[in-house]
């Protein structure tokens, strides 16, 4: 008998044009490192009392699809999570490309998609519909495989022993990595930085309706939040005057290839609190900054995105 393994398993993503509807093609293999995406529904104990002491049987609670995915960040998937997290881009460029999409925070209708995740060895084929990303975050640093969390919310989950997504489209697997980093403060080098980490949520609200199905209405996204830490070593005054100022600043996360497939993240408006300077030893002194963005003026929203590959269109 044939056992899931891990290694043989797969994901295929599209998006939906009805919420919640699966399509019946248009999908395409995303690469992923692990999934928790799965839907569950406890058991009650019974509460009555009068038939001994051995409980009457349990009675089934409502039905919770949700779950995390760690994904490469990548020069052609990635934007497919960019796009669920953000909404669609503005695409400029001409075949053959390159072409630059530029994802902006603030919208108010962001695409669900169906995933399907495969065990074909079982087989179980389990079909994830109306599936919203709630957040994206990943850390910048000097070493390590570079990958970012997607956290979901499905509306529900079908299992099948086919796969109902066909033959999915393959992407080239192009891939950033940390060496290839890069962070700016309103368009200058930021040096002595040893980590950076990166958090966008929506903040989804779930609507949990009464239904025969026990599935949830929708998800609907309420208002963003795009914070993180910078982790420095304590060498100059720059961002600790910023604090003392109180006034924002642009940062900007950017990876970049040298085949040309780059990707920008640029915060607009970024605060900064005054954090501890604590001198633990004779090692070089850090200091943290749990930094938060918000609506800048010029442009007038709180982040762009902006990712150049191959891709003609997400």
């Amino acid at each position: 008998m044939a056992r899931a393994q891990g290694a043989r398993s797969q994901l295929a993503a599209a998006f939906e044009t009805v919420y919640g509807t699966a399509p019946v093609s248009g999908f395409t293999r995303l690469p992923f490192a692990s999934s928790t995406l799965s839907a569950e529904q406890p058991l009650l104990s019974s509460e009555l009392l009068g038939y001994g002491r051995d409980p009457l049987a349990p009675v089934k609670d409502a039905i919770t699809a949700d779950g995390d995915l760690t994904i490469p960040i990548d020069a052609e998937g990635f934007g497919f999570w960019l796009k669920a997290a953000f909404g669609a881009p503005v695409t400029t460029g001409t075949a053959p490309g390159p072409y630059t999409h530029e994802f902006r925070s603030g919208n108010w209708t962001l695409p669900s998609m169906a995933i399907e995740t495969g065990m074909p060895e079982v087989p179980r084929f389990a079909m994830y519909s109306g599936v919203m990303v709630n957040q994206l975050s990943w850390t910048m640093q000097r070493s390590g495989l570079l990958t970012a969390s997607a956290q979901l919310v499905a509306q529900g989950e079908t299992v099948n022993g086919t796969t109902q997504a066909g033959t999915p489209t393959d992407l080239d697997l192009i891939r950033f990595g940390h060496f290839n980093g890069a962070i700016a403060r309103n368009g200058a080098a930021l040096g002595n930085v040893i980590s950076a980490q990166i958090t966008y949520a929506n903040n989804l609200d779930r609507i949990e309706t009464i239904r025969a199905d026990g599935m949830i209405d929708g998800a609907d996204p309420s208002i963003a939040a795009l914070t993180g830490q910078i982790e420095v070593r304590f060498a100059d005054m720059v961002l600790m005057n910023q604090t003392i100022a109180g006034g924002p600043c642009e940062l900007e996360f950017a990876y970049t290839l040298a085949s040309g497939e780059s990707l920008t993240v640029t915060a607009h408006a970024v605060y900064l609190p005054r954090p501890r300077v604590e001198i633990s030893g004779p090692q070089g002194i850090q200091a943290s900054f749990d930094w938060q963005a918000a609506r800048g003026s010029s442009p007038a929203r709180m982040a762009t995105i902006t990712l150049v590959n191959n891709t003609e269109e997400y």
